[in-house]
């Protein structure tokens, strides 16, 4: 049964994950289209590392993305949202909303559900591609005789959870040529700079014996074993997704 409020799934859903400078925006370069891609810069205006037609909005107050993602349906040509990043939005709601508020405590359920609603009642009704950028971090926990966590660093009752509200995560990296020899696939690239450096950036997309504590994550049979990893490239990934849903 079907009625006037159903939404279709978004196959497009992203989150690329990864440390401080390990190319997240930077994958971003190729994306096709560039002035339909509306770029949500929440990084305080910071400039992204190439020069970029994007349709650029700084976001100084969280509650701009919600207006972001209505305004977004009625521009046919848009086809893309970006969020850079989800760590700052985030830290923009405490600060703006949180730290000197009246009611500290009625404003942190506030932040709680702020990330609920963006997910599910602005996300989930979107009719474009939405990709979400977010530092990760690397903790020990103490449970059950211990074991590492890698994950979005999110406070209160989110924290750990963001990345099960996305279909598809990839951790975005910088891994040595030496471990990538067994890789080999359409959609990885090894170009004169990348020997030269002996560095690749590129994403993750399947965990791996040295990363079962991070959390990449797809539909089954998204990926092969030899995909595990794949240039640092959108682009490349959105092509991906679309061709093996579609």
């Amino acid at each position: 049964m079907s009625n006037e409020n159903d939404v279709a799934v978004n196959d497009m859903l992203v989150l690329i994950c990864g440390d401080s400078a390990s190319g997240k925006t930077a994958s971003l370069e190729n994306l096709e289209k560039p002035e339909g891609v509306m770029y949500l810069n929440c990084e305080s205006g910071k400039r992204t590392p190439f020069k970029s037609k994007f349709d650029e909005y700084v976001i100084t107050d969280p509650y701009q993305v919600y207006e972001a993602f209505t305004v977004a349906e009625s521009m046919p040509d848009c086809h893309t949202i970006v969020i850079d990043g989800l760590n700052y939005l985030m830290d923009m709601f405490e600060s703006v909303h949180v730290i000197g508020s009246a009611n500290t405590m009625a404003q942190w359920s506030a932040y709680g559900q702020f990330f609920k609603n963006l997910m599910q009642q602005h996300i989930a009704k979107s009719t474009k591609n939405v990709l979400c950028l977010a530092h990760v971090t690397k903790t020990f926990v103490e449970d059950n005789g211990g074991y590492f966590d890698t994950a979005v660093p999110i406070k209160g009752a989110m924290k750990g959870k963001i990345e099960s509200f996305f279909s598809t995560v990839v951790y975005a990296k910088r891994m040595p040529l030496r471990k990538l020899e067994e890789y080999k696939n359409d959609m990885l690239t090894i170009d004169e700079d990348d020997e030269d450096v002996g560095i690749k950036y590129c994403f993750q997309t399947r965990c791996t014996k040295e990363t079962i504590d991070e959390k990449m994550r797809g539909p089954r049979r998204l990926w092969k074993k030899n995909e595990s990893f794949i240039n640092n490239d959108a682009q490349v990934l959105l092509n991906h997704l679309n061709n093996f849903y579609k």
